[in-house]
């Protein structure tokens, strides 16, 4: 395991559940952390910060053929760790493409080559160079991205089923491409409220998050990203394209943290979100891109990560635009202080005949110590979803390079929702034109076609 952070915690209790973890999980940080939990499983701990120039002789003289390499890092790469364990005969997941460090944030790159798009695709082209059977890395399944993928197809089979257009279940990308059109979905949001707070308040001059502040950080200054669907018309003025790839996403030169928009959960109902760059923006749209016999889309949803941080990390993140994307000195991950709260997770479909569909995880903080220790609600639909990842893996071991996209959800969810609290799906009336309060500055809006995503906008990016 590289990196032993709130993941990593949360994560080896669970492992501990299915695996007999003691002197045989070995883990791999920069800092001693959590000394107590190492002892009290018994696991291995070698303090080492991996770099382009020692990756390869550390994790050499630890490895094995047949070993497993759970990367919960930040800062090293998860190109080349694939390269290894494929190499090595090891099998791989991360829950994030990671490049190393400096490659989010380096100013002499451009921007295009620090998004998200830009990561996915150098992994995936590793594919064209390794066998299609070489040892299972599973890339980017933690929560979102990752375990989401399940639920989008979950409620893409709910949705078909509710009406009426549902025959069998779609093995292949083409199948649910297809299911997909037919259902007219538009839009997928990512759709996650953060309720949590605990009973130490921000500070000045600190980062507070419910998980890594350093992820959080890295992908906030990141370019927004989206996966861009064949229904808009309307062109973002800050938008890019590439011209290399699956050409399903495009960014926005700005950055996350400052790109806002509308989205709806369950209990929130409407609420402001951040238009966070996330793997599964780019890969749920390319998983359902249709195209024609001369490779021109004919379809494809837009979706995106629609984020609501708890309340603490907010207001960091106000700090952190007034210090031009400068990360505060002090970072603080929120764990045992959470006094109250939940995080609503799902993906909210768009644009089918019955309008909109939340379906997903409600955890509250106090089921989720309950279910696993050392997890908060947020870091336990991430670390259930490790283990679901890490679990699939071992039972299909063959199978090279795959997204969350191309793994047996229904066995995904299986593992997963025992940790999950409540799963559900919600049918909602709500469109982003809907006002319920008083809207004294009206912004440019397309009435033609609700799902546009000028409607969801908010901010002059459009």
């Amino acid at each position: 395991m590289i990196g032993f952070g709130s993941i990593g915690q949360g994560v080896l209790p669970l492992l501990a559940k299915h695996f007999d973890v003691e002197k045989q999980v070995i883990i791999v940080n920069p800092e001693m952390e959590a000394k107590e939990l190492v002892d009290q499983y018994h696991v291995q701990y070698h303090q080492h910060t991996l770099t382009r120039q020692n990756y390869e002789t550390i994790l050499g003289s630890l490895l094995k053929p047949g070993d497993f390499l759970l990367n919960l890092s930040v800062n090293v790469s998860s190109h080349d760790l694939i390269q290894l364990c494929q190499k090595m005969g090891c099998l791989y997941l991360d829950t994030c493409i990671e490049p190393w460090e400096g490659g989010y944030l380096d100013p002499q790159r451009p921007l295009a080559e620090r998004t998200n798009y830009a990561l996915r695709e150098s992994v995936l082209s590793l594919r064209s160079r390794l066998p299609s059977n070489g040892p299972t890395a599973v890339i980017a399944h933690g929560a979102n991205p990752g375990l989401i993928s399940s639920f989008a197809k979950q409620a893409i089979i709910n949705i078909a089923k509710d009406v009426g257009c549902f025959d069998l279940m779609p093995k292949t990308k083409q199948e649910w491409a297809e299911l997909a059109a037919k259902l007219n979905l538009k839009v997928i949001h990512i759709a996650e409220y953060d309720w949590q707070f605990s009973s130490i308040k921000k500070r000045a001059g600190e980062f507070v998050n419910t998980w890594s502040v350093d992820g959080f950080h890295s992908e906030g200054c990141q370019p927004a990203e989206l996966g861009w669907g064949t229904h808009e018309k309307n062109w973002p003025k800050m938008a890019c394209t590439y011209d290399y790839g699956c050409k399903a996403a495009i960014y926005l030169e700005q950055p996350s943290v400052k790109t806002t928009i509308k989205s709806w959960t369950p209990l929130a109902g409407q609420y402001k979100a951040f238009l966070i760059t996330h793997n599964e923006s780019i890969s749920i749209a390319d998983f359902l891109t249709l195209s024609d016999h001369e490779q021109n889309v004919t379809y494809r949803p837009t979706v995106h990560y629609s984020y609501r941080p708890c309340d603490d990390a907010i207001l960091s993140l106000h700090e952190l635009n007034g210090r031009d994307l400068v990360l505060q000195d002090e970072k603080r991950i929120l764990g045992d202080d959470i006094i109250d709260g939940i995080d609503e997770l799902g993906v909210l479909l768009m644009g089918h005949k019955k309008g909109a569909y939340w379906f997903g995880s409600t955890l509250n903080i106090h089921e989720a110590r309950q279910l696993a220790p050392y997890n908060s609600s947020t870091t336990l639909q991430v670390t259930s979803a490790v283990l679901a990842g890490v679990l699939w893996a071992i039972e299909n071991p063959n199978r090279g390079i795959v997204e969350a996209e191309e793994l047996d959800f229904e066995r995904i969810l299986e593992i997963a929702a025992p940790y999950l609290g409540t799963m559900s799906g919600h049918y909602t009336n709500w469109t982003p034109l809907l006002k319920d309060g008083i809207d004294s500055y009206p912004s440019i809006k397309d009435t033609s076609d609700p799902w546009q995503f000028i409607n969801f906008a908010l901010g002059e990016f459009i």
